[in-house]
């Protein structure tokens, strides 16, 4: 593998919008490997101690990205009663929408002193994400069939601006994500973890992620 460039820009961080569930494990090892193998650092929000001021937190760490992306994927009903879709992608994705129009408001310099925060929308469907909500209508989705390498070949598409490295590849990245997937089981076992959706488990797949796709990172 060719020696990685640093990355001058100093805000890498990416607010990862994503189901926590185990039907989704593989896409969000995806997401981690993917992001950091591009040289960007992934945020979510089982980073955050459950609290009142929760809402606050995650507000504050949607401000704090450079950029987010919202995997809209799992619009259909769960299986378990009452039978509901879920609704927390959509809202931390209005979160965004919200912020990022805030920034664009020429008519509050303090504003748009801030950092500006591009969001992305993931779906697996093409064209459902137009009908689940078409106020962003225009807004145009990353569909990745629901696999691994195509949210890595929507990752590629959506940060090609902000890759460290041109010569990435889905390939390269692919080989990222297995190494990662295979360590995923003793990471949570290490860290007696009731899932891969703990704090404690994600810093360390992070960390694996580095260490696979061969960027220097402190622990």
């Amino acid at each position: 593998m060719h020696e990685r460039r640093p990355n001058p820009r100093k805000n890498r961080d990416v607010f990862l919008n994503i189901p926590y569930d185990n039907r989704f494990r593989r896409l969000y090892i995806a997401y981690i490997s993917g992001l950091i193998h591009l040289g960007l650092k992934p945020r979510a929000t089982i980073e955050i101690p459950g609290s009142r001021n929760r809402i606050e937190k995650i507000i504050e760490l949607i401000r704090s990205c450079a950029f987010s992306i919202h995997d809209l994927s799992r619009v259909e009903l769960d299986i378990h009663k009452p039978r509901t879709p879920r609704f927390n992608m959509p809202f931390e994705l209005g979160l965004a929408v919200a912020f990022d129009s805030e920034n664009r408001q020429e008519s509050f310099p303090a504003a748009q002193s801030q950092p500006r925060s591009d969001y992305f929308v993931f779906e697996s469907v093409n064209r459902r994400f137009e009908k689940s909500l078409s106020d962003l209508k225009g807004l145009d989705a990353y569909i990745h069939d629901g696999t691994v390498a195509g949210v890595m070949r929507e990752l590629c598409n959506a940060f090609v601006r902000q890759a460290i490295d041109e010569q990435v590849s889905v390939l390269e990245m692919m080989k990222t994500y297995r190494e990662v997937s295979k360590l995923a089981d003793e990471i949570q076992r290490r860290s007696r973890a009731n899932s891969l959706f703990e704090a404690s488990v994600f810093k360390q797949l992070n960390f694996a992620a580095f260490v696979a796709a061969g960027i220097p990172s402190k622990r």
